[in-house]
Formats: C-alpha cells, structure tokens, sequence
C-alpha cells in the first residue's frame, strides 16, 4: 500500500464520527499515519464534548458543512446511516467518501443521490466491507454471472441489537428468536447499525441487490461475548443439475452490548487503507 499521492504528498484524511470504530481510526491515524503516507485533517462527531482531551482542539471540526476548507482527499463514515443520507453527496463534492454506514443505501434515492455527485465531482464512492467474510469471492461471481442467491445470517445477544420501529417492540421468545428474514432492504430502516454488514453483501453483489440478497437477524441469548456472521451463497444448476455452494461461518469475539466486533474494528482500518488511493468515479465499491 502506498498512502502517498502520485506527487509525493500525503493523502489527507478526515474521519465523521468518534465512537468506537472512530476512535480507533484516529489512532491509527494519528499513530501509523505518517509513515504511511497519510495525514488526519479533521475529526467531527454529532456530540463534539466526546472528542475533548483525546481529539487535538486544531483537529476538531465543528461544522461539517465546512470540511471543504480542510482540503480532505478522502472522508472516513463511521457514525450513523443518516450522516450519509444528509451529508453523503455533500462530502463528495470535496473528496472520496469511505462508507462505514452502507445501510443508508439500503434507501434508493440515497444511493442516486452519491451516484449523481460522485460523476458530478469526480470523486469515488468506497463502502466497507466490514464484518462480510469473502467480500471479493462474491463481487467476482457475481460480476462473472454465477451468482442466484445470498443469505447473510447475524446472530448476537439482544443487548448488541440497536433496533426501530416494529423491530424494537420484537421480544425473544426462546433462547433463539428470529427477529427478521427478508429482503436486506426491508431490515436497514429498522436496524441500521446491526445490519451493515448484510448491505455489504448486497453492494457486493448488484445482480441481485437490496431486494434480492436474504438478510436474518438472530437473537441468541447464549452469544453474550461474540457476532456470528454465516454467509450462504449459491450459482445456478450446471449440467448435471448441482449448483455450486458456499457456507461461511464466521465467529467475532465482542464486548457484551457492543454493536461492532473486535475483528470489525482492524478490517476498517484495511478498509480505509484500500480506499485512500483515487480511483475513477461511480458505483459503490466494496472495500
């Protein structure tokens, strides 16, 4: 990987939120950054008390609004699904936009919306894949054709679900509950932190989408200290009638109540690796 611009100077970063996931960008950041090339330019959060003492005054922004004046080159998500649906297009106007929330595509005229201002602006649109195992296995059979269905299971203790409207009043009748199986689309509006990383699956995947890769929502009540991601995807019948198959089952270790995973939290920090160099404008890519 190489951080700097084909000019010798260093990628300019701005990361929009200071939660769990942010913190730890901006560490890395502010820690492993300049050897790589790269330079943290602003840090901006909903509630900006939550960056005092650990965030430097010069590097807190106040205003998103006004992120064009610290002349980002690339803009980390990692907030909330909203921050996207009213800032996305907005941010791209200035630079390349990281997704951490690619929920908020799950909303149609969203997803225009980045469309439209990444041709408009020259700027790339990256979304992260986050805790989806295979990530690259799936856009490659799906771009080659060979993709007819994709189910992505997450299962967690229920004190790990951020969940709203009828998925709130759902209550776990058994140590194992069902909460939702459907289109991913159908699952975003109602839990836009816990179901990311289906909508990593159905970016990954543009022949099927939001309205045709199967989302599952689990709550195991036995899972106090872990997210368990399956991913279950199959090609069309050959010859002899047997499609081709893959089950991943993927187990990630986390902090009773907390919505991101361990694992999640490193896959980010490669995730904005692969997105600071400039790639041509369009769709989403997973990264």
């Amino acid at each position: 990987f190489k951080g700097m611009a084909s000019d010798g100077v260093p990628r300019r970063v701005g990361v929009v939120g200071y939660g769990r996931l942010g913190q730890s960008l901006v560490s890395h950041l502010l820690t492993q950054g300049p050897e790589l090339g790269l330079e943290l330019v602003f840090v901006w959060n909903r509630d900006p008390g939550r960056m005092a003492g650990t965030v430097p005054p010069s590097l807190q922004l106040q205003n998103l609004g006004a992120l064009g004046e610290r002349h980002p080159d690339l803009v980390v998500e990692v907030a909330h699904p909203q921050v996207i649906q009213e800032s996305g297009a907005q941010i791209l106007r200035y630079a390349n936009l990281l997704v951490g929330s690619p929920s908020a595509l799950a909303d149609q005229a969203t997803e225009q919306r980045l469309l439209e201002a990444s041709h408009r602006w020259g700027h790339a649109v990256f979304v992260a894949r986050g805790a989806l195992w295979g990530t690259e296995d799936i856009a490659r059979l799906d771009a080659a054709g060979g993709l007819q269905s994709l189910r992505v299971t997450m299962a967690t203790h229920p004190d790990s679900f951020r969940l709203e409207g009828p998925l709130a009043a759902v209550r776990s009748t058994g140590h194992r509950t069902v909460l939702y199986e459907g289109p991913v689309r159908g699952l975003c509006p109602f839990a836009p932190r816990n179901s990311n990383t289906m909508a990593a699956a159905a970016l990954a995947a543009p022949s099927l989408g939001f309205d045709r890769v199967v989302g599952v929502l689990v709550a195991d009540l036995s899972l106090t200290d872990m997210h368990v991601v399956d991913v279950e995807l199959s090609g069309p019948p050959g010859p002899a009638g047997r499609s081709f198959a893959v089950h991943t089952h993927r187990e990630n270790p986390a902090e009773p109540g907390a919505v991101t995973g361990s694992a999640t939290v490193t896959a980010f920090w490669r995730s904005l690796l692969g997105a600071a160099p400039s790639p041509s404008p369009g769709p989403p890519v997973p990264c």
